[in-house]
């Protein structure tokens, strides 16, 4: 049976001022727990986080604590995805240590390379058609898909069966999809959810889950298609530094192109306020381009002000751009 959410909070602070004193020979002063750890202010201008659920993502909340606390030094214990928050934590100027803790066990975490590109399967004929169904065709990390206004309706697949395009939002809905529209030819099939797509992702549509999904992507699309609402002339769709794992997963959308004046650089979208949208954006420059520069592109509404001082706390420092709230309403044309 699942821990009672607040049961669960609690247990996280509990184990988060276990390992501070055991390890860092420290109390807590003020901890509280969360549903995906736990952060505390320590003595000597220190805080510490507890990463238990989602770890990779625990860096930029604790240095957003860090921030408010006036805290010079960092201390993050992760259960998982040590050596990625390692890796992101040198990309700051601020002290911070990443512990990594396994079955009892805390030891320093050790940096991890950044992800390996993976090979892309050579299937001209399928691109042709996501192509020709009139599909923005998005290659990450070795996946093929064709997009609608940044939403996913097709996927190359390539398996022990061979290589084929499969048709719907998401894997739940292509195996339905597969299941009711077995025999329809795939050109017809994409139309089909091609179109239901188009018309939610419309400027006025109506509130549905179809123009809720992967905003981020839908944002970076509008972007591809003109560049110079951001002050570049030309974007282009890139992987992020760590795979998504599932569409629901709302992951900041990147791009990488050129500014206006040729100089290099990568874009990162993102829509709602994500603590750790500046450590994701600086790991993805670190994965495509470390000598770029690099623009964190959100809405204005979502434009806290933390976000601009962890941008300034980079060693390559990143430029927080907000655009218009109402992006959604933009045309491609």
């Amino acid at each position: 049976m699942a821990l009672d959410p607040e049961r669960r909070r609690q247990l996280h602070a509990m184990k988060l001022r276990s390992l501070v004193s055991e390890y860092l020979g420290d109390s807590t002063q003020d901890v509280v727990g969360t549903d995906d750890g736990a952060l505390a202010t320590l003595s000597r201008d220190r805080v510490a986080a507890l990463a238990e659920e989602r770890p990779e993502r625990a860096l930029g909340g604790a240095l957003a604590s860090a921030v408010r606390a006036a805290a010079t030094e960092v201390h993050i214990f992760a259960s998982g995805s040590s050596d990625v928050l390692a890796r992101r934590a040198q990309l700051f100027s601020s002290a911070i240590t990443v512990w990594e803790v396994n079955d009892g066990d805390v030891t320093p975490a050790v940096a991890s390379d950044t992800a390996t590109r993976k090979p892309v399967p050579d299937v001209p004929e399928l691109v042709s058609t996501l192509n020709e169904s009139g599909l923005e065709v998005v290659v990450e990390h070795g996946v093929i898909v064709g997009e609608i206004a940044g939403l996913e309706v097709a996927r190359i697949i390539s398996d022990q069966y061979g290589n084929r395009i499969e048709v719907g939002v998401g894997a739940h809905d292509r195996e339905v999809f597969a299941l009711l529209h077995g025999n329809m030819p795939t050109v017809e099939a994409i139309e089909q959810v091609a179109n239901v797509v188009r018309s939610h992702r419309l400027p006025a549509a109506e509130p549905h889950p179809l123009n809720r999904l992967g905003a981020e992507r839908w944002l970076r699309s509008h972007l591809v298609t003109k560049p110079e609402r951001v002050g570049a002339s030309e974007l282009v769709t890139a992987p992020p530094p760590v795979q998504r794992t599932n569409l629901k997963e709302a992951v900041p959308a990147v791009a990488t192109g050129r500014l206006a004046d040729g100089t290099d650089v990568v874009v990162v979208c993102a829509v709602g306020i994500d603590l750790d949208l500046i450590p994701f954006a600086a790991d993805a420059r670190l994965f495509l381009d470390p000598q770029a520069t690099l623009m964190v592109v959100i809405p204005e509404r979502d434009a806290h002000s933390i976000l601009y001082e962890l941008a300034d706390q980079l060693i390559d420092p990143a430029s927080v751009v907000p655009i218009d709230n109402d992006w959604r309403e933009w045309t491609s044309s």
